[in-house]
């Protein structure tokens, strides 16, 4: 007798199983190509099924302000207000933060890296960020100690802050140390800080080390000034790893525009430090697979479809290539 099997058709998936498949696209993919397949597919994506979790940051680094601004509010309204993870970089004014803040009940990993939102719109609107663990303010030079001390009063829940600056921006400031005690005073459950290229005392250091007693790690390299002792660290602070002042990376050897930032290397570890996703096979070449793949069935590299009604034809406006 002949076995039977029971297939599910992809369109009877339930809609959070499709949302999780479709993140692993590009962006541009599940924009334009994903909502012409079917119409459960189209209904996922303008849900919030594939939107609870939004990462447009390498978008976001060569797109023009308005385009930015528009995707980002599309892609939060689809959210519908479950929108748990952002990371986009390069936003130019109060008007986006302000937004992304009013629909912030769900967020809890925040990134907003090389952003230019003012002190006093971050101080009107901290308290929308109640939620937050985890957040990325580096390369944000329009902000300071006010900004931080309004986050670190309404953030309660607040254990990872990023707050790394180029070597250039610390050489127009005289100090840093108070964006240093306002984190001091107000961030309490703190379990990772980076700091990397401020101006900053040891004094300042310390009041961080007495202030927030649960860090597990400190970055502090190009903070010149601080000196601490080994020992101390070491005695008083067993579980702390401090990263610093002296680290040679890719600024102390002078490529600094032909190389990104040391600490990019260990992103995985301040993003993913509350959300517990590490991937270790990084060595993954898509071009051997589909090598592999197409070897002796012919070549499909100047086939292209393109399907654009999925974002109702805006696709133009962010350097996509036109529809035939």
């Amino acid at each position: 007798m002949e076995e039977q099997c029971d297939f599910r058709h992809w369109d009877e998936l339930i809609p959070d199983a499709l949302g999780l498949i479709f993140s692993n696209l590009p962006l541009q993919e599940i924009l334009t190509v994903i909502p012409c397949v079917c119409k459960s597919w189209r209904t996922v994506v303008m849900g919030p099924y594939c939107w609870q979790e939004i990462d447009i940051e390498e978008w976001s680094n060569g797109c023009e302000p308005d385009h930015l601004d528009w995707m980002l509010q599309m892609l939060i309204n689809r959210s519908s207000g479950s929108l748990r993870k952002l990371c986009v970089s390069g936003l130019q004014n109060d008007t986006i933060f302000s937004f992304i803040t009013e629909n912030a009940g769900s967020l809890r990993s925040l990134r907003l890296s090389r952003s230019e939102m003012s002190d006093s719109i971050v101080e009107q609107t901290a308290g929308r960020l109640s939620s937050i663990t985890c957040l990325d303010l580096s390369y944000c030079g329009n902000i300071g100690a006010h900004a931080l001390e309004a986050i670190g009063k309404h953030c309660k829940l607040l254990v990872s802050l990023c707050r790394n600056m180029h070597p250039l921006d610390a050489a127009r400031k005289l100090s840093q140390d108070d964006e240093a005690n306002a984190i001091a005073a107000t961030m309490p459950r703190l379990k990772r800080l980076e700091m990397a290229y401020r101006l900053i005392s040891t004094t300042s250091v310390l009041n961080i080390l007495s202030g927030c007693p649960q860090l597990e790690f400190l970055d502090l390299r190009g903070c010149w000034d601080v000196k601490l002792d080994d020992q101390f660290v070491k005695e008083k602070f067993p579980k702390l790893k401090v990263l610093g002042p002296l680290v040679m990376d890719c600024y102390e050897m002078g490529e600094w525009d032909d190389c990104s930032d040391f600490s990019d290397g260990f992103e995985y570890l301040a993003w993913e430090f509350e959300m517990g996703n590490y991937d270790d096979d990084d060595d993954y070449d898509d071009d051997d697979i589909y090598d592999g793949v197409w070897h002796g069935e012919g070549r499909l590299e100047e086939l292209e479809l393109r399907f654009y009604e999925g974002i109702d034809g805006d696709a133009g406006m962010f350097g996509w290539p036109p529809s035939p």
